[in-house]
């Protein structure tokens, strides 16, 4: 029997009589926490290059795939086997260039014809080119699939520098609806910068939400180092000064790789 065979074996045990009361109680509902917990830590351990732990999350990611399979077996509705020969039918499908007699001149041309495809399996014309976006996406990476899709069928930039002339736009509406006092149009035009980034970041091949969790992930070491260093010192960083922990800031800067311009990071 296959470790995958066994797994499966695994699942149904700990869901049937006798098995565990928790992985009893579970629904398709209550595992999307996990599923989506569970995908984020893929993604740490490959930010940190090691093989085992990202092993053991891909593992944990399969648990749930296996998860939701087993419940939905229960239910008569379709299995693991059901699941797996879906994405099979579909990588073909989607890949007439290798399984068929297609030529493509590239990956690009491979974008293109794999949205062609999803839409005739969709509804033909009548489908739009952004359905399988889901909804639930962060923003920023749900913005940068939105053009994604839409360049994949020509509406796209031609230049980097017409975005750049974008976002300049975007800036300066924003500011004018702040010397208003327009707190609708604020918002209104923050969103449309924000998404001129995005396409900017999309075009120069740069993944905005990468890009943003590591700034965060920077900023939030530099922020422990001033909190450490003000309680070597006795002090708390609601009693300290603003310059005390400007200084410590630009001492975490000094001591830190790949810093960045304070003004730009600093929450």
């Amino acid at each position: 029997m296959s470790n995958f065979d066994r797994l499966i074996e695994v699942m149904a045990r700990l869901r049937g009589e006798g098995g565990c009361p928790w992985d009893r109680e579970q629904t398709h509902e209550t595992l999307k926490a996990y599923l989506l917990e569970e995908t984020y830590e893929v993604l740490q351990a490959i930010d940190l290059g090691d093989d085992r732990e990202l092993k053991e999350e891909l593992g944990d990611v399969l648990l749930q795939v296996v998860f939701h399979a087993q419940i939905a077996r229960e239910e008569g509705r379709f299995d693991v086997e059901g699941v797996a020969e879906a994405i099979v039918s579909k990588l073909i499908r989607r890949h007439p260039h290798v399984f068929g007699d297609v030529k493509v001149a590239g990956a690009t041309e491979v974008l293109a014809n794999w949205e062609k495809l999803k839409r005739a399996e969709r509804g033909g014309a009548e489908a739009s080119v952004l359905d399988g976006v889901p909804a639930h996406l962060p923003a920023l990476l749900r913005a940068r699939r939105v053009q994604e899709k839409a360049a994949r069928v020509g509406f796209d930039w031609s230049r980097e520098e017409e975005i750049t002339l974008k976002i300049h736009e975007e800036v300066q509406e924003f500011l004018e609806a702040h010397r208003r006092g327009d707190r609708e149009g604020m918002e209104d035009e923050l969103g449309d910068m924000l998404f001129s980034i995005v396409n900017l970041a999309r075009f120069l091949r740069i993944c905005p939400e990468e890009s943003l969790r590591k700034t965060v992930e920077k900023f939030g070491a530099r922020f422990r180092h001033i909190e450490r260093e003000l309680a070597r010192q006795g002090k708390e960083p609601q009693t300290a000064t603003l310059a005390e922990m400007d200084a410590l800031w630009e001492e975490a800067k000094r001591k830190g790789p790949g810093i960045g311009d304070r003004g730009s990071e600093k929450g």
